[in-house]
């Protein structure tokens, strides 16, 4: 798998996403061509190579008619549903927008489909982020890593006046990621980059472990006292073949003092809140007291929300934090067709070409209470039954 690791030295917008894609290998050509498959004829693209405090970079600037029209989400979504791009890279596509949309109304006490997207444009944020989900699939990259985002300070010309920096909708789009501040009176962060990249980004902080192949650096358009560039890193996954390798949180704090109701009501909390994982360890503390160790695994973008709720649902004074590299295997989800009706089966794939299916729980556990039949013999005959329809070869968990 090929890993994109995104180092914000100045920030990012869509037109440096652009310039880092193209510096880092995607061709011109590519990028035009796949840009032509957008139901939009207002636009012209132009890639330059320029010089930002002596870094060679390229500068991709999306130059747009003078009438072209400013859309509302529908709009916006009407015209990257009828391109010619994957049924995926729609999906991702409107997501972002929506985004976009909903904080620039929650700013403006409106509603998502009534926002006109004038800080972010209409044509030219449309080329930026389905030019960006088209370049790193032509680059074949399947993880994407964030470094902290760099927020100028100052004010900038809005739409409705000037608009103080960092822009409400740019820190709006950050909020539970990591940001750090520049001293830079500039925008550094705009909405579009913010929305792409926290969209996109599997993980938060320094660069992951791969094996580096090329670098890319996309300019801006202000002239900075450091290098206004967004540098890209393309490599390969170090992690062991045939297996996903990603970075999380975990969060671990030690309790002593709390009823066993509580605990149990703070374990469905944080999993309805995002947790992959919450595991409840029991463990001798201080004075002789039991108590229980509660583990929480996340990805980085939901840490800061599970940590506060860990504050303010259980006793605890302190959460200590640690990243964490989790190793997992492939997997896809389906809902196959048995004795029972449909149930859901996620389906993973083996280091030696083997494949494991699991039945999801809730679907099993309906279905056996629904028949009277054992949960364990609904597992083996909800197991058996998918391999044999979706035709993989199974093999039992251990």
């Amino acid at each position: 798998m090929k890993t994109a690791y995104f180092d914000c030295i100045a920030g990012a917008s869509g037109d440096m996403l652009l310039g880092a894609l193209v510096d880092a290998g995607l061709p011109a050509a590519r990028l035009e061509a796949d840009l032509r498959k957008l139901p939009m004829s207002d636009f012209r693209l132009t890639v330059r190579r320029v010089s930002k405090r002596g870094f060679r970079a390229t500068k991709v600037e999306v130059e747009v008619r003078d009438d072209a029209p400013e859309r509302h989400l529908a709009e916006i979504r009407q015209v990257v549903e009828a391109s010619e791009f994957p049924d995926e890279l729609k999906q991702t596509a409107v997501r972002i927008f929506r985004r976009i949309c909903e904080v620039e109304a929650a700013i403006h006490d409106s509603d998502p489909e009534s926002v006109h997207l004038h800080e972010v444009g209409g044509v030219d944020a449309i080329v930026d982020v389905c030019g960006t989900l088209a370049g790193l699939a032509a680059l074949e990259v399947g993880r994407v890593v964030v470094s902290p985002f760099p927020l100028g300070r100052g004010f900038v010309a809005g739409a409705h006046g000037r608009i103080p920096l960092p822009a409400p909708a740019t820190l709006a789009l950050l909020r539970g990621f990591p940001v750090t501040g520049s001293g830079i009176d500039a925008e550094l962060v705009t909405p579009t980059g913010a929305a792409v990249l926290t969209e996109l980004g599997s993980s938060f902080g320094p660069p992951p472990a791969m094996t580096l192949e090329t670098v890319g650096y996309g300019a801006g358009s202000r002239e900075l006292e450091i290098p206004n560039v967004l540098r890209v890193m393309l490599g390969a996954s170090t992690g062991p073949p045939g297996l996903e390798t990603e970075s999380l949180v975990e969060l671990v704090t030690n309790l002593d003092d709390e009823s066993p109701e509580i605990v149990g009501h703070l374990a469905g909390r944080l999993i309805a809140a995002g947790a992959l994982d919450v595991a409840l360890i029991p463990a001798q503390m201080k004075k002789g007291r039991p108590g229980v160790v509660v583990q929480v695994l996340c990805r980085p973008p939901e840490a800061a929300r599970l940590e506060n709720l860990l504050f303010l649902e259980s006793s605890t004074l302190g959460v200590r934090r640690h990243e964490v590299r989790r190793d997992s295997l492939p997997r896809r989800r389906e809902t196959v067709e048995t004795r029972y009706g449909p149930v859901r089966v996620k389906i993973a794939t083996l280091p030696d070409g083997g494949t494991r299916v699991m039945p999801e729980y809730e679907d099993c556990r309906s279905a056996a209470e629904r028949t009277g039949t054992p949960l364990p013999e609904v597992y083996r005959q909800v197991s058996h039954e998918a391999a044999h329809r979706l035709a993989v070869p199974h093999r039992h968990p251990a």
